[in-house]
């Protein structure tokens, strides 16, 4: 192989490499606009999805934690209604003691004035 030959194929595979490389640039520059529009899109698209379930979860999350609220509610007011039940008879019951005792003492002391 002489050297012109060779210097041939070395300049043929230069210039084959900057065409692909010009050829590769304008494609790229051709259709990066439009792949552009594309991905903005797509992104959009996929934050509205993410949006959508987003407020799906916050608004199941919300209906159920009103459902707690309201069935605690419930309960603590059943529990109130059960303590202020067994306060009241506490104090009927000590009312009762005290009449008891203050009717004993009446009676001690008539007994003892007689």
């Amino acid at each position: 192989m002489n050297a012109h030959t060779q210097e041939h194929r070395d300049h043929g595979f230069v210039i084959g490499l900057l065409t692909g490389t010009f050829v590769g640039a304008g494609l790229m520059m051709w259709l990066a606009p439009r792949t552009a529009s594309e991905l903005r899109q797509r992104v959009t698209d996929s934050a509205k999805r993410l949006g959508e379930r987003a407020s799906e979860q916050y608004q199941q999350a919300s209906t159920g934690v009103g459902a707690a609220v309201d069935e605690l509610t419930r309960k603590g007011r059943g529990v109130r209604d059960d303590v202020a039940d067994v306060v009241a008879r506490g104090a009927h019951e000590v009312e009762r003691y005290a009449v008891a005792a203050k009717s004993d003492r009446i009676a001690e002391i008539r007994k003892h004035s007689a």
